[in-house]
């Protein structure tokens, strides 16, 4: 498809013939629609149409406030899930995925980016494959998900921050919820939000809007109680995005990230609500951002942004299974 590089081949690094893992399973795929894109693309490649989910690498980290790196995560990403063997103990394997390759991002304003993938994001969305968005830096988010707003959408953002600043000079990481709002949207739940990493005015500007913010603290308490709080406020959505920025962990599961900080929620949290959350019949699109390889130590960073992905995944196919 125009606007996507090649996406890589696959395999898993066990030489175990039992050790089935994403590598082993997730192929390389196209998602052109017309006779003129089907002409072009690779005859290898299979259409998204007949996967669960597509992968759409994002590698881009120019709108970031504070440190960047986050432009090699889809490659980290990758490296790391292939590895990942794709059983999970209530769900079973994994459905079939694809993946679509990375966008192609060319020089130019964060806002002229944003303009960029939403043309490949709504191309994605347009398949039966539920998109799996792989960043990259936040800023993206908003483009992302606005394909979906011609439906009653609402977001679920597992998050630090609110990320809803007003967009000044250009757009930012910090700004993509706002964006959302101001073109529609109409639910969003910040979920591992951190006290005394957002300000009173974006608190407040969320709350008018009828948004829920959930704490880490109140992750820590009651994990399963502040997903289904977060659910309650998409009660009227027909659509739900999810957003898994990696800085919602606290920073010692995951250093390489651009704004690190104590406080955060644990992998197991995380992966427990994100596999809720998947559950949903509702849910249209998934992305984790913000994982910045040069900034990790020990690859933690990339192993838990790429579990996130298996959970995900997991809870999507395992429909109507709200205990696990």
């Amino acid at each position: 498809m125009t606007g996507l590089r090649d996406p890589p081949s696959w395999s898993g690094p066990s030489d175990d013939p039992n050790d089935e893992q994403f590598g082993d399973v997730i192929e390389p795929c196209s998602a052109a629609r017309t006779a003129a894109d089907d002409a072009a693309e690779p005859a290898r490649l299979d259409r998204a149409d007949r996967y669960d989910a597509v992968l759409v690498g994002e590698p881009y980290d120019g709108g970031v406030v504070g440190r960047t790196g986050a432009r090699e995560g889809p490659t980290a990403l990758r490296e790391a899930l292939a590895a990942v063997k794709t059983h999970h103990f209530e769900g079973g394997p994994v459905g079939a995925v694809g993946d679509l390759g990375d966008v192609e991002i060319l020089d130019g304003s964060v806002r002229a980016v944003q303009g960029t993938v939403s043309e490949i994001a709504h191309r994605v969305h347009a398949t039966d494959a539920l998109p799996v968005f792989l960043g990259g830096d936040n800023s993206l988010t908003y483009p992302n998900a606005a394909p979906l707003l011609d439906r009653s959408l609402g977001v679920v953002n597992f998050d630090a921050h609110l990320d809803v600043r007003e967009v000044r000079d250009d757009a930012t990481s910090g700004t993509p919820y706002r964006q959302l709002f101001e073109s529609g949207l109409d639910a969003y739940a910040c979920v591992g939000a951190r006290h005394f990493e957002t300000s009173t005015a974006y608190a407040d500007y969320v709350r008018d809007r009828g948004g829920s913010i959930v704490t880490a603290d109140a992750v820590g308490s009651d994990p399963v109680g502040a997903v289904e709080q977060a659910l309650a406020t998409m009660t009227d959505a027909e659509a739900l995005y999810v957003s898994a920025d990696l800085d919602v962990l606290d920073a010692s599961a995951a250093p390489g990230v651009s704004a690190p900080t104590p406080g955060g929620l644990s992998t197991r949290e995380l992966f427990r609500m994100l596999r809720r959350v998947a559950a949903d019949d509702r849910v249209a699109g998934f992305e984790v951002v913000e994982c910045a390889p040069p900034l990790d130590e020990g690859g933690r960073t990339a192993a838990a942004g790429a579990r996130a992905v298996a959970h995900f995944l997991s809870g999507y196919g395992a429909k109507g299974d709200r205990d696990a």
